[in-house]
């Protein structure tokens, strides 16, 4: 029996069902000596929605299933088969394990979370709208970000000058 990490690539966006399909394949044919593992990396983000704050996953590797798994011809068929599946990574059609490296740093970020991050991000000069607190309906420019506290460096224009100030990343949204 020889066990190799393998990366499946998928639609984007259905990860988790090829994991679920992969699973209950597993569980049909009793595979459980051959399949150990099906993971798909995510990270915890948050937005806010009518002023609650929701916390989802999302996929770190998007298109990315990862799969530990005692491969042979068929059971590479079965699984390339599975709705949604677009195939195995591999050169020359064929799946190539991944290296033990390569899978060590993808299992550490999974199992080593950080904290949550916000859904949007905000780049270096880019324009916002204030849309909570004392400024709010103003308009800045981000200066820095502190992704651990979740605030924003911002320059306001109040009476022509411009004024720093710091908000939570909850208080701004992006101009479209």
């Amino acid at each position: 029996m020889s066990l190799g990490w393998y990366a499946i690539q998928t639609y984007s966006g259905s990860e988790q069902s090829v994991k679920k399909a992969i699973e209950i394949l597993v569980q049909e044919y009793g595979l459980q000596d051959r399949v150990k593992e099906v993971i798909v990396p995510t990270e915890d983000i948050y937005e806010m929605k009518n002023g609650a704050k929701k916390i989802s996953a999302r996929s770190i590797y998007p298109g990315y299933v990862f799969i530990h798994v005692d491969l042979d011809t068929s059971l590479w068929h079965t699984i390339q088969s599975l709705p949604k599946v677009s195939g195995f990574i591999g050169e020359s059609k064929k799946p190539t394990m991944l290296s033990e490296s390569d899978i060590a740093h993808i299992l550490e970020k999974n199992q080593n979370r950080a904290a949550p991050k916000p859904k949007v991000s905000f780049d270096q000069g880019e324009v916002v709208r204030i849309n909570e607190g004392p400024f709010a309906n103003f308009t800045a420019t981000v200066e820095g970000y502190d992704v651990e506290h979740k605030k924003l460096k911002l320059n306001v224009s109040i009476f022509g000058r411009n004024t720093p100030i710091e908000i939570l990343y909850s208080q701004v949204e992006k101009i479209v």
